[in-house]
This record gives C-alpha cells, sequence and structure tokens, in this order.
C-alpha cells in the first residue's frame, strides 16, 4: 500500500484546516467534527464553492448529510464521503463477500457472463464473458433480468443471489459456446481484483496489434500494467487497442502511467494534462503534469479505444491526453463524461503516527477539472465514438469476432463501417452494491483555511 501510505502522509497536516475544535461545554461527536470539517473544506476546495447554497452546518448530523446540502446539483453527481475502510479496500481492489461476476442480457434477451474476476473460484472452473447463465439456484434466470430490466427493479435477482457475506454458496447452470451444459456451485469469498481483464496480441494484416481490456485504475494496476506493456513490446506490437467499456475510472496517478506507456521515452517532456481548480485556491492549486518514464513505452503513432457509457473519468484522462500527440479512435459508444476530478482528505487529525493514521472518513469533494496539452476539456456530455459499435457480450474480450473489437479492428484496417445490427446499450447487473468509481487523486499540498 505504498500510494495509500503517501496518501496519508500529505494529508495529515492538511486536517488540520479540517477540523474545528469542539465547543469547551457541548463536546461534538466524531460525526458532528466530521461535518464541520467538510463544511469547511467545501468553502475553500469545492470545484463550484461559488454556487453552493447558504446551509447552517449544525442542521445535519454527520458529513454524508453535510455533502448532500452543499453539492451542486446541477453538475455533481461524483462528490463522495467514504469510510476509510471503504476507500482503502477500493484502492486496494479487494472484493468482499462475492462471486466476482456480472451478468447482462443478450440481444436475444438472454443472460451471459459479461466480466469474471480471475480469483474468482469460477474462473478456475473455465467460466468466461459470453457463457450463457440459465438457472441460479433453479431458477430460470432470463425471466427475472428482463422484468428487472422492464421496472428497474432488481430486488429479485439480488434476494436469489443472497447477501455479500463470505461463504454463501450459490448454484449456476451454465450453458457453454460448445452448446453443452454444467452445473457449478460457488461460494462467495474475499479477494483481490484483477484491473487487467485480458492482455493478447493480434496478428493482422496491418501488422501486430496489442489488444488491452482494463477495468480499473487501482493499486494493484501499475504492476499488472506494466506486466502487459512488456508482453506487447517483446512481441513489437506496432498498434494498439485499448478496452475501457466497463472502466468507470480509480487513480488519475495510473491514467498518467498508461497514457505514458502508449507515448515514447523522450515524451516525459511533453504535458499529459493539467489541473484546474477554482478561483480561491487556483494561484496555487493549478498544476500541470508530463507523461511519466516507463519500463516499457510503446512509441505508437495511432491507438483506438473501445468505449461506453461506463467509460468514465480516468479512461477519458487517458483518452484526452493522447488526443493532442498521436491518432486517437473511439469505437463502441459515448464515454460518461465526467471531466472532473477528486482530491481525497482523510478525516480526522491522526492520533497515531504513519503509516497507521487512525482516518475514519474520507473526504472526495469535486476539486478540480482536468483538460489536455490542447486546453480541451468540459465534455460533459461524453466523449462521442467515431463508429457506434455494440457491447458484444456474446463473446470473450480479445475475439476479433466481438463486434467491438471487431469495429476496432476495421479503423486500423481502413475498412470502418457502421454496426450491422441495431445498436443497443446493455444494461450490467453487477453483485450486491456496485463498487466505487472515480477519480481519486492525492493532495498535492496541504489544505488550510
Amino acid at each position: 500500500m505504498k500510494k495509500i501510505l503517501l496518501v496519508t502522509a500529505i494529508l495529515i497536516p492538511l486536517i488540520t484546516g479540517c477540523k474545528k475544535d469542539p465547543d469547551p461545554v457541548n463536546e461534538q461527536t466524531l460525526a458532528e467534527n466530521a461535518r464541520d470539517g467538510l463544511y469547511d473544506l467545501m468553502q475553500v476546495m469545492y470545484l463550484w464553492n461559488d454556487k453552493m447554497p447558504t446551509v447552517k452546518a449544525s442542521d445535519y448530523p454527520g458529513p454524508a448529510e453535510m455533502l448532500e446540502a452543499l453539492r451542486y446539483k446541477p453538475k455533481d453527481i461524483y462528490s463522495v464521503v467514504m469510510t476509510w475502510d471503504d476507500f482503502l479496500a477500493f484502492m486496494q481492489g479487494s472484493v468482499e463477500g462475492r462471486h466476482g461476476i456480472t451478468l447482462s442480457l443478450d440481444t436475444a434477451d438472454v443472460v451471459r457472463v459479461v466480466t469474471l474476476y480471475k480469483n474468482s473460484d469460477l474462473w478456475p472452473m473455465g467460466v468466461r464473458r459470453g457463457w450463457i447463465v440459465k438457472k441460479v439456484n433453479g431458477v430460470d434466470l432470463a425471466p427475472l433480468f428482463i422484468n428487472a430490466v422492464a421496472t428497474r427493479n432488481w430486488t429479485a435477482y439480488d434476494n436469489l443471489m443472497g447477501p455479500a457475506t463470505v461463504g454463501v454458496t450459490n448454484s449456476f447452470l451454465f450453458q457453454k459456446p460448445d452448446g453443452t451444459e454444467v452445473t457449478y456451485s460457488s461460494t462467495k469469498s474475499s479477494f483481490t481484483m484483477n484491473s487487467v481483464t485480458a492482455s493478447d496480441v493480434l496478428d493482422l494484416p496491418s501488422g501486430k496489434t496489442g489488444y488491452l481490456c482494463f477495468e480499473a485504475f487501482i493499486d494493484p494496476s501499475p504492476a499488472e500494467l506494466d506486466e502487459a506493456f512488456a508482453f506487447f513490446k517483446a512481441n513489437n506490437v506496432t498498434d494498439l487497442i485499448i478496452d475501457l467499456r466497463y472502466n468507470g475510472g480509480g487513480d488519475m496517478e495510473v491514467a498518467q502511467q498508461l497514457a505514458s506507456l502508449v507515448m515514447k521515452q523522450e515524451d516525459t517532456t511533453k504535458i499529459c494534462y493539467k489541473l484546474k481548480y477554482n478561483s480561491t485556491v487556483s494561484a496555487s492549486w493549478d498544476e500541470t503534469y508530463n507523461f511519466t518514464k516507463t519500463a516499457n513505452p510503446l512509441g505508437l503513432d495511432r491507438v483506438v479505444f473501445i468505449t461506453t457509457r461506463g467509460t468514465a473519468s480516468a479512461s477519458e484522462v487517458v483518452i484526452s491526453s493522447l488526443k493532442p500527440y498521436i491518432s486517437v479512435s473511439l469505437v463502441g459508444d459515448t464515454t460518461f463524461g465526467k471531466p472532473v476530478g477528486m482530491n481525497i482528505f482523510g478525516f480526522p487529525f491522526p492520533t497515531t503516527s504513519v503509516p497507521e493514521p487512525d482516518y475514519k472518513y474520507v473526504f472526495a469533494p469535486i476539486t478540480f477539472e482536468f483538460v489536455n496539452a490542447s486546453d480541451w476539456g468540459g465534455f460533459y456530455d461524453g466523449i462521442i465514438p467515431d463508429v457506434l459499435a455494440n457491447d458484444d457480450i456474446t463473446r470473450d474480450f480479445g475475439d476479433p469476432e466481438e463486434l467491438s473489437l471487431k469495429a476496432a479492428i476495421a479503423i486500423l484496417e481502413g475498412t470502418k463501417a457502421a454496426p450491422a445490427v441495431p445498436f443497443r446499450r446493455n444494461t450490467i447487473v453487477t453483485e450486491g452494491s456496485p463498487l466505487p468509481a472515480g477519480l481519486f487523486l492525492r493532495s498535492p499540498k496541504p489544505f488550510t483555511k
């Protein structure tokens, strides 16, 4: 957890500006102190601090309620208050009480596996994206999904899968791509998710093309990306397809790394992205970041991204950062549209020393907008793809016949065309509450009131 330790080390002096002295007579609770600390922080650091409503802090019991009262609702659906433990779990890629599987209906209203983490107990059984899930615990899944999509009510599915508790076992009836059926039992467990879903080299007429499917910008990502790009470099790839269709963001430093791996080693003198803060703190907080030195940069002239409405935040940083320098194409769907990010602030001031602070909360309000070297940003409606393509869940990642990957290959081959089937946005269903996502950056300097 080196990165998190760096974060806590920087944030320790910050909290002194967020925390109010307790009332000498009526000592406040931790939640009330956190509420007041968040209030002070938002007045100074919040990107839209000039558009917040006037509120009385004591009217709210804790920081979550305080955030909802201050949130600039026309644009901010992202700012969040988390427990310190939940934040650590997200950054570490920790999954608790899950099978590690996501599902969706295909165009024929058949339920299929969309993603599966490699540390799931279903992975060594051979289960992969594209497999049909006919039943869970003897219940036909397709009618349940069809009704849930129509009503936007997933209670029946959640009840069928059971609580997010380690040890809960469910029985899955799968149909393999060859048509055979198999029943596997899976027990929910705790494990670390992989952020690189797939990496491969495709031999195309245009040359060797690397394919990277990347799901989250988290602590395990730098090592996984280094391994994937070392593989690409050893195989002399000349083009790259980066699949970010389900990547909702995460650590901005990992986004900087991924963008840098596409560029040349000497490009570390070039601007990767710029951060723009509000007028209150912009003079001291605005900052420009260059591409970083990496072990296996590819130095490519073009890259194709596969995107969906689930492609957000740090994923959009990578796309926008490369646009001024190389040919960037998108296939799939318009991205989510989140050209803003959060610095992270731990609370309260720790009573123990680094590296073991006793934080209870993480405040992650929107604090900056990002733009690329050409000052392009502000894409709140998303980044529009060059070619629309369906998220084809009938095939595994890396299959050249999967519709989105096929469209990406067509761009590289110079034969891009409209999709052959009506465009459809899939409803992807995870287990329980979805994992948090966003665009997080350790604070570059202490906050002071």
